[in-house]
């Protein structure tokens, strides 16, 4: 006993036809397009899709046959997911800004200041910091007409031109040396601890200049800031510079 597969053929076969190898039971084919008077096919039009794709990513609606998505960027292609945005930078992360160069002239002349640990205005003051070994004093050029007493600060772009970070009695921006070509004064700038002005012989001074106010640092006279340092300010001498 024969039957006829779906594309039309005679098989003894019960599985599969005998002729075309097509399962017995599967759909009919779909009958071929004849041509028409002119000798051409007819042109069929295939079966419109959905007016739209959902995006997977984000489900923002995109036109149909789109090849990414309009909102987040998925690849409908691919499957790939849209690459994260990189975070803003932090504060942290940003760059110190750098400390401003110090605008002011250069002295006439080529002056110094020697900073020495006092062991005398150290137990004066009662700091609980350990008192670092006096040894020799720290001769360091003053190159500008104008000169910050200070410790360092990148985060805050503070770089002072005697930076006395060993020191923590010491503000950030503690007191300004200025000078005139002759004579050198000394301005605090609010400091937490004071700047004091004495002489090279007696008691050590205590009274702090006034905040804002310029004293003059006469010839053999010292500055005195935080726990524990003294300045002198002076000429160099000859090649020391």
């Amino acid at each position: 006993m024969t039957q006829t597969c779906p594309a039309g053929h005679e098989s003894a076969s019960t599985d599969y036809c005998d002729t075309c190898g097509i399962a017995m039971g599967a759909a009919p084919a779909p009958a071929a397009a004849s041509p028409d008077d002119t000798g051409k096919l007819p042109v069929t039009t295939p079966a419109a899709g959905p007016a739209s794709d959902d995006c997977p990513s984000c489900g923002t609606t995109n036109p149909p046959n789109a090849l990414f998505c309009e909102n987040c960027g998925y690849d409908f292609t691919t499957g790939v997911l849209p690459r994260p945005a990189d975070p803003a930078p932090s504060a942290l992360d940003l760059p110190d800004p750098p400390a401003p160069a110090n605008p002011s002239p250069a002295p006439a002349e080529t002056w110094v200041a020697e900073i020495w640990i006092d062991p005398d205005w150290y137990a004066d003051q009662q700091s609980t910091d350990p008192l670092p070994s006096p040894g020799l004093p720290t001769v360091t050029p003053l190159r500008n007409t104008s000169v910050l007493i200070g410790r360092a600060s990148r985060s805050r772009g503070i770089s002072p031109d005697l930076d006395l970070g060993t020191d923590t009695g010491i503000s950030r921006r503690h007191a300004q040396l200025t000078t005139d070509g002759r004579r050198w004064f000394v301005e605090d700038l609010g400091s937490s601890n004071g700047t004091y002005v004495g002489g090279a012989l007696g008691e050590l001074p205590k009274t702090p200049v006034p905040p804002g106010q310029k004293v003059e640092v006469r010839p053999d006279e010292r500055v005195y800031v935080g726990a524990w340092t003294r300045i002198v300010l002076r000429k160099a001498a000859p090649g020391e510079v």
